[in-house]
């Protein structure tokens, strides 16, 4: 396959600005935190400059730039669903704010029964597990000890809830281990078990084709979630794809304007899709930013990302690997890093994963994330935590107290991370593991936060508000 000769390096925003260390030297900032918010392709600011003098309000407007602006919207739509491969005359494409969002409204629009059973995992993120809780008994595939989904678990649920099982939701790929979900096989499992199957395709779809497939295809997704936020579209939107007949079935979750055909004191007719679940006005901007992400997407090649990712990872694996005292969870083959997209857990022994974080940070120009990663059974799975030690973490906690919270530090790649920025984390962890940083570290108990004694950023002289 030819790709569209793209520098992705050469096309993310914000990628040749300097920021200042604890030391006072500036530095290239090297961005490890991509699973949490991607920056935003120069494509897709460009995009928006060009559409911003143009911008108004959709549907029904009648000047030029309501019409413009309504034909963008639209055809950001498309856009999307062309980029999970969905038939957009029985699917429809819904924008709201994130996934969040979005599997939240499934949670209240899927026509769930009485007694009726979520499947979902152990490896989820929140927002793929909370709201199901509230609308159905919501039952867990546990994890194996080394992270990897536990398939035979999935069938012995299957087969214990045969019948009752309205949906199952499971993650395409870990947020915390990097781990691919084998989610065609998944689907057809579920389908000849009478239900459908959601997929958070959250972490997956900037590291991996998310393909829908057919209606008729027995491994077709019937639902998948989306966020622009980690697609190089940092502008507040998010998708849900799913079969129309699904949401044309009663009344939105959310009411007001656009959501109705016709209103009168007594009665309420609801619009057609996507309409009557997109209440008020739209984020016609954030729409256009996703698509336009996904066309660059699209043109460099979901097989061209994934096969510099695995390069990557099996690299950040190998040399990580001879870091002293460090202990990387999940996979740590480098030989399987076409398993997984490019999220590395990992802790140094001796140092706590804030303070390791902190240190990153400040004195390295890196940007990583530590904690549990809106994903707490599955990190205190990871962490082999015994149920005691995580009783007194959650009492800790509930007391204002995160300074023993448990956690790791995840370092996650974006289309754009190469070979040196793995050389300058892994320059800093030996560092750090012979103790050779620079900082005295305080902790802020309440936020379980270090910070260097004695610096403060100087804010002011890159961006305030005031």
């Amino acid at each position: 396959m030819t790709h569209t000769p793209i520098n992705l390096r050469e096309s993310i925003v914000g990628l040749d600005k300097s920021v200042p260390l604890m030391n006072g030297i500036l530095a290239p900032y090297v961005n490890l935190d991509n699973a949490a918010s991607t920056p935003s392709f120069k494509q897709v600011l460009a995009a928006i400059n060009q559409f911003m003098p143009y911008y108004s309000s959709v549907h029904r407007g009648t000047g030029f730039k309501s019409r413009l602006s309504t034909t963008a919207y639209d055809q950001a739509r498309e856009i999307i669903g062309k980029f999970v491969g969905a038939n957009l005359e029985t699917n429809t494409v819904i924008f709201g704010k994130n996934s969040t969002e979005a599997l939240n409204k499934l949670s209240f629009r899927f026509p769930f029964k009485e007694n009726d059973v979520v499947i979902t995992t152990q490896l989820e993120h929140h927002s793929n597990d909370l709201p199901w809780r509230a609308h159905a008994t919501s039952v867990h595939v546990r994890a194996l000890e080394n992270g990897r989904f536990d398939e035979d678990h999935f069938d012995q649920l299957l087969t214990e809830y045969a019948g009752r099982v309205g949906l199952v939701a499971v993650t395409g790929a870990s947020n915390v281990s990097g781990y691919i979900q084998p989610i065609h096989r998944l689907a057809r499992k579920a389908h000849a078990a009478g239900t459908m199957i959601l997929v958070d395709s959250a972490q997956l779809a900037p590291h991996r084709r998310v393909d829908i497939r057919p209606d008729d295809d027995p491994e077709h997704l019937d639902f998948v979630v989306l966020s622009a936020h980690k697609m190089y579209a940092p502008y507040g939107t998010g998708a849900l794809i799913g079969p129309k007949e699904i949401f044309m079935q009663g009344a939105p979750d959310y009411v007001g304007g656009g959501t109705v055909d016709v209103v009168t004191m007594d009665e309420v007719y609801w619009a057609g899709m996507p309409d009557r679940d997109e209440a008020g006005s739209p984020n016609v901007v954030g729409a256009v930013a996703m698509a336009v992400a996904a066309q660059v997407l699209m043109a460099v090649g979901m097989d061209h990302i994934a096969a510099h990712e695995e390069e990557l990872i099996a690299y950040a694996l190998e040399r990580m690997a001879a870091v002293p005292g460090i202990k990387i969870y999940g996979e740590t083959n480098p030989a399987n890093a076409n398993q997984k997209v490019g999220v590395i857990p990992f802790n140094l022994d001796g140092i706590s994963h804030f303070k390791l974080a902190a240190i990153l940070g400040y004195e390295g120009g890196i940007g990583v994330r530590s904690g549990c990663f809106c994903a707490h059974p599955y990190v205190v799975h990871l962490l082999q935590l015994d149920e005691g030690t995580a009783a007194t973490w959650r009492d800790q906690l509930l007391s204002g107290d995160k300074s023993e919270m448990p956690g790791m530090v995840r370092a996650s790649f974006g289309c754009y991370n190469n070979k040196e920025d793995v050389d300058k984390l892994v320059t800093m962890l030996h560092r750090i593991a012979a103790g050779e940083y620079e900082g005295n570290y305080v902790l802020d108990r309440a936020s379980g936060e270090y910070t260097p004694q004695g610096y403060e950023d100087a804010f002011s002289a890159y961006f305030l508000l005031e």
